[in-house]
């Protein structure tokens, strides 16, 4: 005698499992996916430290670089040349005489 589901659905139970090859197959598949999963995260972290390392050495260089500009800057205003000649290499102009204070001695 058929079961009230068989006779509606034209199906036959099974009652006996066989191996099931998909799932053998399914988790090996699902495994290599996670692991592909952390590798990238991994490499992506990774490529984010050095990415934070090259900002912070560009902001570095783009800051000694800044200093450099000013400096050449000053080095062609007469004024700061006249400034260093007088102040830290003791030199006057035609005429004048020097005046040593005893403090920088």
């Amino acid at each position: 005698m058929k079961d009230h589901n068989e006779k509606n659905t034209g199906i036959k139970k099974n009652d006996k499992r066989g191996f099931d090859w998909l799932l053998l197959l399914a988790i090996p598949v699902f495994l290599y996916f996670i692991s592909l999963l952390v590798s990238q995260q991994v490499y992506l972290n990774q490529i984010s430290r050095e990415q934070d390392a090259a900002d912070k050495r560009l902001q570095a260089a783009t800051d000694v670089n800044e200093a450099l500009r000013r400096e050449r800057e000053e080095l062609n205003d007469l004024n700061h040349i006249e400034r260093v000649a007088r102040e830290e290499l003791g030199m006057t102009r035609e005429g004048e005489l020097p005046y040593n204070s005893a403090k920088k001695q």
